[in-house]
């Protein structure tokens, strides 16, 4: 069943917060990585490039977490978690510049590596938790 982020946290994926997004290992273990994210009204959205850590775990097992603080209250947080319902590659080139634009005003993304595939996943939150 999905749910829907609170009103009253929606202010973070305005802000320059940071998501520590937990993926899980093949193995089992969790794996845990800092990371952008945005929300477009029904599913989290985090942009990486095909073939990282992250990447590998999401595409195995679509399970995730993301813990979501307020960078101007660091006791004030967001954790969402839910399922990677979509993978696509499709709109990820245009979402990583919106995201390095929100994070970095920058008006494309910095930090491409030569032949990166970027990819957009979308999480169907399932469960909030809040503080603050």
């Amino acid at each position: 069943m999905a749910e829907v982020i609170p009103d009253k946290y929606l202010d973070l994926f305005r802000k320059k917060a940071f998501a520590s997004l937990a993926t899980v290992m093949p193995d089992g273990r969790p794996q845990v990585t800092p990371v952008w994210c945005d929300y477009d009204g029904s599913h989290v959205i985090v942009n990486s490039a095909k073939g990282r850590r992250k990447d590998l775990n999401m595409r195995a097992e679509p399970r995730v977490s993301l813990a979501i603080i307020d960078p101007d209250n660091p006791y004030r947080y967001l954790e969402v978690r839910g399922q990677v319902t979509e993978i696509t590659e499709a709109g990820a080139d245009d979402h990583i510049d919106k995201m390095a634009k929100k994070y970095l005003n920058a008006d494309k993304y910095p930090n491409r590596r030569a032949g990166e595939v970027r990819v957009i996943y979308k999480i169907r939150p399932e469960h909030c938790t809040s503080m603050g």
